[in-house]
């Protein structure tokens, strides 16, 4: 989500009456890469680019195919094999042993249908999963279709461009959406004519609410922020440190919890540091959505709360106890507020990606789920 809001700000700043611009976006991978679907890249025709679509080694090719899409105003499929030993193929000698599509899809500057003003009307919109089906390949043109166009889905009437065959597109959303990932996918339409496209799921980013206003606060919200995140502190706004107002996206006071949106993409951090909030605030928010809820200090104090709550009548579900993460953090050995940060927002993440946190070393699956 870094990414997009980082290209979506480029792009705001680019003059049409100077510069031309296109977008690069993985659409298809196979095999290992270091980057997966849906990576995207920014460039314009004076070599400028902002995104990533690998780990820098395949951006320079791209740069100069993307400055031909431009000059042909054309969308191209671009595929980059780094599993062949072969001197003349980009990547070769790189080790990733995958192939990657990356699709370059010239930029019509303000027009509301290209790519990047679609991935803007998503950002603006409030935290929702968005779908979006961009032609990766148009065997021959087809009524109003090309390569490189991006259709939003909302509901069954938006994918009538496809015509008959837009229930077994949205059949095939429907299994993407159920699997949480995005990916590529072959259709013929009417008159036997090929399409292929990339089905992209687009969910809200990951929203960290955190729950207190010590000074320990502060280098998790940095760190929120730096990765992309968003993070709102709920606290009294007259005990917390002044540099969180310019970090947090939002600052909530204890009384307006409620008017957070609570989705769950969220996770809650319980760190006031003072055993009767967090014993009050528990019980509040395992009756929100949030899929992850953690809670800073020993076990002993954690199982202290839950006994002392089930003698008041509260009584934890297992479902409860699923998502509490108490102690909050994985084991990496954190001492400072600055690695605790860390341990916390690095368990949040595999939590929310369905990984364990173990070293990677010790995985005998790929590191990404494959097809």
């Amino acid at each position: 989500m870094k990414e997009i809001k980082a290209i979506i700000n480029a792009y705001d700043h680019i003059d049409p009456t100077k510069n031309k611009a296109a977008l690069a976006t993985v659409v298809r991978v196979e095999g290992s890469s270091y980057r997966r679907t849906g990576a995207r890249m920014l460039i314009t025709d004076d070599g400028v680019w902002v995104g990533g679509i690998s780990g820098g080694c395949l951006e320079g090719d791209t740069l100069k195919r993307a400055r031909l899409a431009m000059a042909k105003s054309e969308a191209s499929l671009v595929t980059y094999d780094t599993t062949q030993d072969d001197q003349y193929q980009i990547g070769v000698g790189l080790g990733c042993n995958g192939v990657i599509d990356v699709l370059l899809t010239p930029l019509k500057i303000g027009d509301s249908n290209n790519p990047v003003e679609i991935l803007k009307s998503c950002m603006n919109e409030r935290r929702q999963t968005h779908v979006l089906l961009t032609i990766m390949r148009l065997e021959e043109s087809w009524e109003s279709l090309g390569a490189g166009q991006v259709v939003r889905y909302t509901d069954s009437d938006s994918l009538n461009v496809f015509g008959t065959i837009q229930f077994e597109i949205e059949e095939a959303i429907q299994e993407q959406l159920q699997k949480g990932k995005s990916g590529p996918k072959s259709f013929m339409l009417e008159g036997g004519v090929a399409m292929e496209l990339f089905i992209e799921i687009l969910p809200p980013e990951v929203h960290l609410v955190l729950m207190g206003h010590q000074y320990d606060v502060l280098p998790l919200a940095r760190l929120v922020k730096e990765i992309g995140w968003r993070a709102t502190v709920v606290a009294n706004p007259q005990k917390v440190m002044q540099k969180l107002f310019a970090t947090a996206d939002a600052l909530v006071a204890p009384a307006d919890f409620d008017s957070i949106l609570i989705d769950n993409h969220t996770a809650i951090i319980l760190m006031s540091h003072d055993y009767k909030t967090d014993k009050y605030n528990l019980p509040k928010v395992l009756q929100t959505k949030a899929s992850y809820i953690g809670m800073l200090g020993p076990r002993v104090r954690s199982e202290k709360i839950f006994n002392e709550l089930a003698q008041e009548g509260i009584h934890l579900t297992d479902a409860d106890m699923i998502r509490i993460h108490a102690p909050v953090g994985l084991d990496i050995g954190a001492v400072s507020p600055e690695e605790i940060a860390l341990s916390i927002v690095a368990e949040i993440r595999a939590v929310f990606s369905d990984r364990d946190g173990s070293a990677l070393r010790l995985r005998l699956a790929p590191i990404h789920e494959r097809d």
